[in-house]
């Protein structure tokens, strides 16, 4: 006689995630892990304003804030009527039809394994100097990256609220370490005083802030992920809208704290010069000068876990993309299954430990640059990856209500989808008129036009994908987009 699985312990074949583990708190953690604040404010902004000249930073993450805050309007309200770990997939199969749907996993499943993987690069370039001054050794980066991934594929099958305990700690010190250097900063300043210009919205409309903007705009990259967890959270209603909410809001906050302070320290007229000379240094330049060497040296080893944090909520988050996919049936079944003890997705997380695996292999055998060709490359391209498909949303939810209105009020429904939809349409076409620039490339270079063009080819693909289990497997076809319910189907169906 078969036995009923434990609440506790979910039937692998079930297709459903461990319910009831994350509060809003554990999921604001992870969104924010992926966001990776550190590492945005030591690199992305730094590198902001060394590449493109302009000092309206600060005024860019407010401004890239308001929109997302207004999509998000939409993109929360239609949360509530579907919680699925697929997301976008989930969203623009349900508005846009399933075609545009598989489209779109294809797209979602190249862009957060291509964000994912390209922390190793990052991480293993960053811990070389920790480890030097510890032990007096250089190892080859690909080492240090090699024992990141596997604490990360570990971490990657184990309850999904262990995960967050320990991002909690991680991001805790990461925060702390960002708001001590912003202070430190702003009591610290140039001759030039308290200087408020660089948030003047004029700073924003001059040439090339275009690849401001967009340069932003990936800082926010993550911020979608409060979704990817609703089936695992504890009332997902409240939660994923708490979640998404809160995170803009810390991150426009943050960030434009962090790059207005930055320019404080140094003088709006100097932190050009200055991220030019120090690069990614540039932040702990100016706090080694007013905090010293030793808070300076805490600041370096939690910019490496913030790279390790961002690992494993990415990991995470493509495990859970994996998931929905394999329950659904539109990659192979045995991705739609859980580990028993604890509720996550196995193959899933399995599989995405074998690329990063691969990927680190690869470079450090080509000899490549895991910090420029692997991290800034990857991040680049990811992220862009991930502006589309918050795009796609943004016309799905306005579809999907136009549809089905499901009580929803018409702000919620017309009045914040369409304006949102707007102005990321604007701001996907200066990403990909402006790429090479925010990729850093000069004008004209290959990569500038073959790294977008992979989002096209995926998405062709996922639609011929989509055609084909439309004629051959039409149960299979069905049942997109429907999450848990379509392994409920199959089940009974067989």
């Amino acid at each position: 006689m078969p036995v009923a699985p434990s609440p506790t312990r979910p039937d692998p074949i079930a297709g459903a995630l461990a319910a009831d583990r994350l509060g809003a708190p554990s999921v604001v953690y992870f969104v924010l892990s992926a966001a990776a604040p550190l590492t945005v404010v030591a690199g992305v902004v730094t590198t902001a304003y060394a590449v493109t000249g302009i000092t309206g930073l600060p005024v860019a993450f407010l401004a890239v804030g308001a929109v997302l805050a207004v999509f998000a309007v939409g993109y929360v309200a239609m949360a509530r009527h579907m919680a699925n770990a697929g997301a976008f997939y989930t969203y623009i199969s349900r508005g846009l039809g399933r075609p545009a749907g598989i489209a779109a996993a294809w797209v979602a499943l190249i862009a957060y394994n291509a964000l994912q993987v390209g922390l190793y690069g990052a991480f293993g370039a960053a811990a070389i100097p920790l480890v030097e001054r510890w032990t007096g050794v250089s190892p080859p980066w690909w080492l240090l990256s090699l024992v990141a991934w596997a604490l990360v594929s570990v971490l990657g099958v184990m309850r999904i609220d262990v995960n967050g305990r320990l991002l909690a700690v991680l991001l805790t010190a990461e925060v702390a370490v960002i708001l001590l250097f912003d202070m430190a900063d702003v009591a610290g300043p140039a001759p030039a005083g308290l200087s408020m210009e660089t948030l003047s919205p004029g700073a924003l409309f001059v040439p090339g802030a275009g690849a401001l903007l967009i340069t932003a705009t990936l800082g926010f990259v993550g911020f979608e992920s409060a979704v990817v967890f609703s089936e695992e959270s504890r009332d997902p209603r409240r939660t994923v809208p708490t979640a998404t909410y809160a995170s803009i809001v810390i991150i426009a906050g943050l960030y434009a704290l962090s790059a207005w302070a930055m320019t404080v320290a140094t003088g709006p007229a100097k932190i050009v010069e200055v991220a030019r000379r120090d690069g990614a240094e540039t932040i702990f330049v100016i706090a080694s000068a007013q905090l010293g060497g030793a808070v300076v040296d805490i600041a370096r080893a939690l910019f490496v876990t913030s790279l390790f944090a961002a690992m494993i909520s990415f990991h995470n988050t493509t495990a859970r993309y994996f998931f929905a996919l394999g329950r659904e049936r539109v990659l192979p079944a045995v991705f739609g299954r859980t580990r028993p003890r604890t509720g996550a997705p196995k193959a899933g997380s399995i599989a995405q430990s074998v690329l990063g695996f691969l990927v680190i292999v690869g470079y450090a055998a080509l000899g490549l640059d895991p910090l420029v060709q692997l991290f800034f490359y990857g991040g680049t391209f990811g992220g862009f990856g991930v502006l589309l498909l918050v795009f796609a949303t943004s016309i799905a939810v306005i579809a999907f209500f136009s549809r089905e209105p499901s009580g929803e009020d018409v702000w919620r429904r017309l009045v914040a989808p369409v304006p949102a939809a707007a102005a990321l349409a604007v701001m996907v076409f200066l990403a990909v008129s402006n790429f090479s620039t925010v990729l850093g490339v000069p004008e004209g270079d290959p990569l500038a036009w073959i790294l977008p063009s992979v989002y096209g080819v995926a998405a062709v693909v996922g639609l011929v994908w989509a055609l084909v289990l439309r004629s051959g497997q039409p149960a299979v076809y069905s049942r997109v987009g429907l999450g848990a319910k379509a392994a409920t189907i199959h089940d009974l169906a067989r």
